[in-house]
């Protein structure tokens, strides 16, 4: 099978779907050819070595990558933020249909809709069916997170990602919840196809690097980790007010956060401000050294703001930490919790809810630590069985074969 991957992101860029899925797919007998941008995100500045031109292609462990011209940004500035989606749908449109191999389909990833509007078009002119990976609901999305408050254009949005929706083969969805709400709006539900997400497997965690905790300052500490953005959607405010009702009762539990967010500041600024001394943060690693921090944790976080919309999401770090081995603390409510409480892979709590996540946090601490062991033994055992990098594969593969079939079938 010929398979067209279309993505503005891409490696060297964190995307999750992108490499590693393409290799995957070489080793089941396909060949792939990706159509994506210049290497700028998440900071909205190129990678060294790469420069915007009209046309590069290079071949990446095997992989021919055609890469077509962008607008790199990736800040607050909704104009440059929509600057930098549209640029690459148009020359993914117009460049991309020319520059590709011919393909039995093709596969589409992230952004939502701007990136659906180049697949209609290459589908159209190449005549290629293509499965359209859902990772977050336009408009809602723009809506909740501020990008977008214009009821006008978030309308405008909404219509354009339906006509993405209704030209795709095939849609699919992240969880359950996602399925559910498209089929209220009208979407077949026949046309869609819950493959749940999983991680860079080179998090999961090796064993604990006691050298590595003395340096970061995790050594004897009871340690709760959050790692990845830090953004107003993970509304971490709440969880540095529950670390200091757990400071009164239990000092020696830690909470750690890393990574990097428009949020860092401040929140550094807030602990303090307040003097709240049980909470650490460390900057942003390369994926490949997240593992270690991970192995470290004794319990580690999920926590996203108190929306209707997150009631249907995964945070992909949920797979992450399941692969990591380490116990949950899912401060999420819906499909997130209730993937947790399945997997019997950690405890949940409100969102938002700082005497909550304050119990939560001393509830696990209280624990015997056998417990929180096996909670990680069966997260990592239920990544395997059902989330993993060669399982969620398989299931693309046979959506792509039946996609192919459908489409000879009507002809």
């Amino acid at each position: 099978m010929r398979i067209l991957m279309l993505s503005q992101w891409f490696d060297p860029e964190p995307a999750f779907k992108g490499m590693a899925f393409a290799k995957e797919l070489v080793s089941l007998g396909h060949q792939v050819e990706v159509l994506t941008g210049f290497p700028n995100y998440p900071g909205g500045k190129l990678y060294d070595g790469y420069r915007v031109r009209l046309l590069q292609r290079e071949v990446m462990d095997g992989i021919t990558v055609i890469r077509v011209p962008l607008y790199p940004s990736h800040d607050s500035s909704a104009l440059k933020r929509i600057a930098n989606y549209l640029s690459f749908a148009f020359s993914a449109a117009i460049l991309g249909t020319f520059l590709i191999k011919p393909a039995d389909v093709m596969y589409v990833y992230h952004p939502p809709a701007t990136v659906g509007f180049a697949a209609a078009f290459i589908g159209f002119i190449r005549r290629i069916p293509f499965v359209y990976d859902i990772q977050d609901l336009w408009p809602d999305t723009l809506g909740a997170t501020g990008m977008l408050n214009n009821h006008s254009v978030l309308k405008l949005v909404d219509v354009g990602c339906h006509f993405v929706y209704r030209q795709a083969a095939k849609l699919v969805v992240l969880s359950p919840g996602f399925k559910k709400t498209l089929c209220t709006r009208g979407i077949p539900e026949e046309k869609i196809d819950v493959i749940y997400n999983w991680c860079d497997e080179v998090q999961q965690s090796p064993d604990r690097d006691e050298a590595l905790a003395g340096e970061i300052n995790m050594a004897g500490r009871f340690n709760l980790v959050f790692a990845g953005t830090m953004g107003k959607l993970q509304a971490l405010d709440a969880v540095l007010d529950a670390a200091k009702l757990v400071a009164m009762s239990q000092p020696e539990i830690q909470f750690v956060f890393i990574g990097g967010g428009i949020e860092v500041v401040r929140l550094k600024a807030r602990v303090d401000a307040e003097g709240i001394d049980n909470c650490l943060f460390l900057s942003r690693r390369p994926v490949a050294q997240i593992g270690q921090i991970l192995g470290l944790a004794d319990v580690l976080l999920v926590h996203l703001r108190d929306e209707p919309l997150f009631r249907i999401t995964i945070p992909s770090k949920t797979q992450a930490y399941m692969a990591a081995r380490r116990p949950i603390l899912m401060a999420v409510r819906g499909d997130a919790a209730d993937l947790v409480k399945s997997a019997n892979a950690g405890i949940c709590c409100s969102p938002e809810a700082p005497e909550d996540i304050a119990k939560a946090v001393l509830d696990l601490y209280s624990m015997p630590k056998q417990y929180r062991e096996q909670m990680g033994i069966n997260g990592q055992e239920f990544y395997d069985r059902k989330l993993s990098l060669k399982v969620g594969t398989a299931q693309f593969d046979r959506l792509f074969h039946t996609t192919i079939h459908q489409m000879h079938g009507e002809k």
